[in-house]
């Protein structure tokens, strides 16, 4: 309401709704630094639609759109160095693994003015072939073996690494406990792991360039 200056204005969205089908909408909100704080529920796929891919579906996985004789083979989207462009107050990412960290950065993004865009990572059973004991088990293992690293980006420049890692842990048990991958060789393996060595080495010179 014009002229409301109390209330939080709350977008949440799913990986599909942000990373394909809403990116329009969303660049427009960040470029004018409206205050929002846009939340990205990220499970990889469009799940509730019938699993299938999206920009933001890792390389490699089975979706009902990409099966296992034609599984994705690009990487998941970038959008946390997208919205960077954009030269908002604040990015983080978090996982559900994680609920104490989620919780801190939620609070944060509320004493903040302008454009905040959390993205959370949530395993999906279904979608991805996994035990539902396993949930919060992958949701961990996908930050210990920086796959999904938790950091945070001030103004598109400031970057600061929350959970550091002591030793990063290859991704083959993270690939092991989801049959969405189950159909993956070694070779195809160690490209993805390749991946994720690169893109961690990036974050920490980005963190280390402050």
């Amino acid at each position: 309401m014009v002229g409301d200056t109390e209330t939080t204005v709350v977008a949440w969205a799913g990986d599909g709704g942000t990373f394909d089908i809403g990116i329009q909408a969303l660049s427009g909100v960040a470029e004018r630094n409206d205050d929002i704080i846009y939340v990205c529920y990220d499970n990889e796929a469009y799940m509730n639609t019938g699993i299938q891919r999206s920009s933001a579906t890792p390389y490699g996985a089975w979706t009902t759109t990409t099966p296992v004789k034609h599984f994705k083979d690009r990487p998941k989207k970038d959008m946390e160095a997208i919205m960077a462009a954009h030269r908002i107050p604040y990015i983080t990412t978090a996982s559900i693994g994680y609920p104490e960290d989620l919780i801190r950065k939620t609070k944060k993004a509320k004493e903040i003015k302008g454009t905040r865009f959390l993205h959370i990572y949530a395993p999906c059973p279904t979608g991805w072939k996994s035990r539902p004991e396993d949930t919060i088990k992958l949701a961990r293992m996908v930050v210990q073996n920086a796959t999904f690293p938790i950091y945070e980006i001030e103004w598109g420049e400031k970057y600061t690494l929350n959970i550091k890692l002591k030793e990063k842990k290859p991704i083959i048990d993270y690939l092991k406990i989801q049959g969405r991958f189950r159909h993956l060789s070694e070779k195809e393996i160690a490209l993805m792991q390749e991946e994720v060595d690169r893109k961690w080495e990036r974050l920490l010179s980005l963190v280390n360039s402050k």
